[in-house]
């Protein structure tokens, strides 16, 4: 984990979150103290969440019935909808 000072963060900001883009951590100090730390966002946990909502809203589309229109195709029922 690197260590930089706080103007020098400053000046290289967009550098210091493509670091973090790939995984690296730096500390940012204020009078050779740390004062904060520029760390990746962990992707994974967002990822997971979202695609167990998309599980959820599958299996509840999935426990609808078909509804049969007897004498309409559904193309005739897509340019019913759009008038």
């Amino acid at each position: 984990m690197e260590s930089i000072g706080l103007f020098e963060a400053k000046t290289h900001l967009s550098d210091l979150v493509a670091r973090a883009e790939r995984g690296e951590e730096t500390v940012i100090t204020r009078h050779n103290k740390p004062v904060a730390c520029i760390v990746p966002v962990r992707r994974s946990a967002r990822a997971s969440r979202g695609a167990r909502d998309r599980e959820r809203a599958l299996a509840v589309l999935a426990g609808f019935e078909p509804i049969d229109v007897p004498g309409a195709s559904i193309e005739e029922l897509i340019r019913s909808g759009r008038r």
